[in-house]
């Protein structure tokens, strides 16, 4: 029964409160913070779980009620209310009762590179970067390009950003593969449908604690810049190539302008890759879409397809088909396939979770 499960929350959150005003705790400052975000992590459950006891112990009194001749019809009216309102509460409870995924808050490492299709694919890339960060700007987040390299007129053979922003990662997770495109290319004279490909990656921004790299597992080498990056370019050694020997993961950075800052994003790449990495090692018995962060870049890996000629973009995960592309790419809406998509990974981990 869901309200069982709920009164060991409510126990724990009156516990905390009686602990916090014990004065043996208020002298103690690093148990008091420990404390009180645990209490503020329980405190949307709490609200819920009041909330959901109340409603029934509101519908338990309706019911009590109906045999009045007099009262039975202002009862019905308030199941009519309160029924709806159980059910809406156990949904929003059962979501707070999954475990709560400790990457959530974190800012994202977002890679996009080019794969099948050539300039094509290359344009693409750029193409979704733009839809990613107007979806970024709609939710007041920060997008900072990290490292790029330039393919043909306005296209990217890979684009790396870091996009900070409360819940970045919770919210873009689940972009993590291959996204599939049908149009008619620039390149192309002919007006005939191409298709093409580019993977996408989403990592977490990880602190120093949680990823440790030792300096005798990682081959630093300097190099000029090279491509359009202004007059600093083939004037300075600048570009940083950073290789981690135990895993042979290579990340090259030459956007800045300073060997230092180029070394430093490069790190910041390197330890997000690792820690993915790591994080892909521990969960690999757990369910499929947590083992696949990138497919091969080849069209039949896709987790999504984006036809411009019919204005149609769909999610073959949850079978989700919109024919409003041009709006969703140009207006920063993506929340249209994202939302649907949490909602599918958290009604699956309810039924693994047995709730």
């Amino acid at each position: 029964m869901l309200q069982e499960k709920l009164q060991p929350f409510l126990d724990r959150f009156e516990e905390i409160s009686k602990l916090l005003s014990s004065p043996d705790i208020s002298n103690d400052i690093s148990k008091m913070t420990e404390l009180s975000k645990e209490q503020s992590n329980l405190e949307p459950i709490k609200n819920k779980a009041e909330e959901y006891i109340s409603t029934i112990q509101s519908i338990e009194e309706n019911k009590q009620l109906l045999d009045d001749p007099e009262l039975s019809e202002l009862a019905k009216e308030e199941l009519k209310e309160l029924e709806p309102l159980k059910e809406k509460l156990e949904d929003e409870i059962k979501i707070l009762l999954l475990p709560k995924d400790p990457n959530d808050d974190k800012n994202i490492f977002l890679e996009i590179r080019a794969g099948t299709g050539g300039d094509e694919a290359a344009l693409f890339v750029a193409d979704l970067f733009k839809a990613y960060v107007r979806y970024a700007e709609s939710k007041g987040w920060k997008v900072e390009i990290v490292s790029s390299s330039e393919g043909v007129m306005d296209g990217y053979k890979e684009m790396i950003a870091i996009i900070k922003g409360q819940g970045a990662y919770s919210k873009l997770k689940y972009e993590g593969g291959t996204h599939r495109v049908q149009r008619v290319p620039k390149t192309e004279s002919q007006g005939r449908v191409h298709t093409s490909a580019v993977t996408v990656a989403v990592m977490p921004e990880v602190d120093d604690v949680e990823i440790n790299i030792s300096p005798n597992d990682l081959k630093i080498d300097v190099m000029r810049a090279s491509g359009n990056g202004g007059q600093s370019v083939n004037t300075t050694d600048s570009a940083v190539r950073i290789t981690h020997l135990p895993t042979g993961l290579v990340v090259t950075n030459q956007d800045g302008k300073s060997q230092h800052k180029n070394k430093d994003a490069a790190m910041k790449i390197l330890k997000a890759r690792l820690f993915e990495m790591q994080q892909k090692e521990q969960n690999e018995k757990l369910s499929q879409e947590r083992k696949e962060q990138v497919g091969t870049g080849d069209r039949s890996g896709r987790i999504r397809t984006y036809n411009y000629p019919q204005n149609r973009i769909s999610d073959h995960r949850i079978n989700l088909t919109l024919y409003r592309l041009d709006a969703i790419m140009e207006g920063g809406l993506l929340d249209e396939i994202i939302e649907p998509l949490i909602a599918h990974y958290q009604s699956v981990a309810m039924s693994e979770a047995g709730l």
